[in-house]
């Protein structure tokens, strides 16, 4: 049995003499490692490989749908007089951000473990790119909810001016502050490369294997499992809280103008109403909730043994960054109708 057998999937990887101690948490490196054959064509990978390739290409393609149809939605000007319009403007841009580096990461570890051919650069920085991009388009999305609760809350002395104001400062300032909780993450990845040799003779070199791995010490895995808990936890919290805050708000103020019916009434009306402001934010926390829980599993965990239901996991935890148009545009009259106004316009735009 070769050193690299023996170590499959364990705490440890490598061989006896080079061996590199496997973190917390399940990355992509992790789930397709042993799935992708070294110097094999990619029509002669694995069924799992050639899967996978396939959701990537379309999830991008949905991604790329999905961020044409909010941009030509929210570039509208009349959609950008309040916070709330520039926020979803940069969503549509951050989203495929995000969907493009997922597909950047999955063909680099592709790539490079058909060739075993790591870059260290590449190793470096795609894995916390991905991340901020991620955490960003997350974070806009609760700015979205914020904002709504702001003007439901300040009513008719909602100044739209500092609305837009505050949104440029907040989209300008929450890329330096995810990146600040990131920081790190290049600092612990590096390219980590082993020798596998013939169990007979010893000196003969079988295979040279390079895996871009992260080795954080116990400090440094913590603070992660906490940075984790803020960007996936916060943004959904910041969601319900606003979600909920419009829905009391409202019918509190529509008590005191209607007496007619009482505040339980008002309630129930004003949950029927605006029940997707709720049901948006569990349905995003539900599909993300596959990448915390892979991101808290331990290193040790046998991947080999489930490399579907990983993969899935990890497929499904970025969904929401292709479904900025569903969550946003489709539920909203307003936003569709601009949406069709601005396809007249471009195709008026084409035909001269």
């Amino acid at each position: 049995m070769s050193p690299e057998v023996e170590n499959h999937d364990k705490c440890i990887i490598g061989s006896s003499c080079d061996v590199q101690t496997k973190g917390i948490g399940i990355t992509l490196d992790d789930i397709l490692r042993y799935e992708i054959n070294q110097n094999v064509k990619l029509k002669n990978q694995p069924l799992l490989v050639k899967i996978s390739v396939a959701l990537t290409i379309i999830m991008f393609l949905l991604g790329l749908i999905n961020s044409i149809l909010s941009f030509l939605t929210f570039q509208n000007e009349n959609l950008r007089k309040v916070g709330c319009g520039i926020y979803l403007l940069s969503s549509s841009i951050t989203s495929l951000l995000t969907i493009s580096m997922f597909t950047i990461n999955f063909w680099f570890i592709l790539l490079t473990q058909m060739n075993s051919s790591v870059h260290r650069g590449g190793c470096k920085s795609i894995e916390p790119l991905l991340k901020l991009f991620l955490y960003f388009d997350t974070w806009l999305n609760a700015c979205v909810a914020i904002e709504r609760a702001t003007h439901v809350y300040q009513g008719v002395n909602f100044n739209k001016e500092r609305s837009k104001r505050f949104a440029r400062w907040i989209i300008f300032i929450l890329p330096f502050c995810i990146s600040a909780t990131i920081i790190h993450e290049p600092l612990h990845r590096n390219v980590f490369e082993y020798q596998v040799k013939d169990d007979r003779e010893k000196t003969k070199i079988i295979q040279i294997r390079r895996w871009c791995v992260s080795n954080y010490s116990r400090t440094v895995q913590d603070y992660n499992t906490v940075i984790l808990f803020i960007h996936l936890i916060g943004p959904f919290i910041a969601n319900l809280f606003s979600a909920l805050f419009i829905i009391f708000g409202t019918a509190r103020r529509r008590s005191a103008a209607q007496t007619n019916q009482n505040y339980m009434a008002h309630i129930r009306e004003q949950f029927r109403e605006h029940k997707r402001l709720v049901i948006s934010p569990a349905i995003l926390l539900i599909l993300a909730m596959p990448r915390l829980i892979i991101s808290l599993l331990s290193g040790c965990v046998k991947v080999s043994d489930k490399p579907w239901l990983y993969l899935c996991a990890y497929f499904i935890s970025f969904t929401p960054s292709i479904l900025v148009f569903v969550v946003f545009v489709v539920p909203s009259e307003l936003y569709l109708k601009t949406l069709k106004e601005s396809l007249k316009t471009w195709q008026r735009r084409i035909r001269h």
